[in-house]
């Protein structure tokens, strides 16, 4: 098997992202750390264009952005369990969810660098976001795919464990169980998942860095 290298940072959303897909499929790899403020010339090369992590390098190859990353690793170890559906129907629903992740999970990300109304109108947006996901995106069922956890999961899986540490450094509370029933049951059967469970950042942990990490920005702004 070609080398399989994983450039990224513990503290990313995105590097879990693609961790907890090569996990799934039982890929190694090798864990590149790298250092966001001084970024190395492996980073460089091989995503000159962005600039940033994760980058997956396959046998020499980079391939960057989170999610194109997930669709490469399926395509290229279609090994059990697929990670996404047979049914080309289902495939392009699966798609377009993915696509709905990218484009309005942003606003979890611009709650985190806000203060006063710019962080209201984040948190409006988000809201938003999980409000249509709990009533279009998931119905009964235990995961986006039906019964086996899949690409849209992992998707939503970074934005919403990220958001409930978020939520506690802006001191806002936006996913309640009451409001968000199924996402709620949704997010703790992600969390079981053997593989997810054990390749999942500690959110004390994550508290502490997050924290530190909206200070400097602040601070600097």
């Amino acid at each position: 098997m070609a080398e399989v290298k994983l450039h990224g940072a513990l503290l990313s959303p995105f590097v879990y992202r693609v961790i907890w897909a090569l996990k799934l499929k039982g890929v190694p790899y090798e864990f590149v750390a790298e250092d966001l403020s001084n970024k190395s010339a492996s980073l460089l090369k091989y995503n000159p264009v962005h600039k940033k992590i994760p980058v997956l390098v396959h046998g020499g190859k980079p391939v960057c952005e989170s999610m194109v990353i997930l669709e490469y690793i399926e395509e290229t170890w279609p090994q059990k369990p697929s990670l996404m559906p047979n049914n080309p129907y289902d495939r392009a629903h699966a798609r377009f969810w993915i696509k709905f992740a990218e484009d309005k999970g942003v606003a979890v990300w611009k709650m985190f660098r806000s203060t006063g109304q710019e962080l209201q109108n984040t948190m409006k947006e988000a809201l938003e976001m999980l409000q249509t996901v709990e009533e279009h995106g998931l119905g009964e069922k235990k995961f986006f795919n039906g019964e086996n956890i899949g690409l849209v999961d992992l998707a939503f899986g970074s934005i919403v464990y990220w958001l409930q540490v978020i939520e506690d450094i802006v001191g806002a509370k936006l996913f309640e169980s009451h409001k968000f029933p199924h996402l709620h049951a949704w997010i703790e059967n992600f969390k079981q998942v053997p593989v997810i469970e054990e390749n999942l950042p500690n959110q004390d942990e994550l508290l502490v860095a997050l924290k530190l990490r909206r200070e400097q920005l602040m601070a600097s702004a």
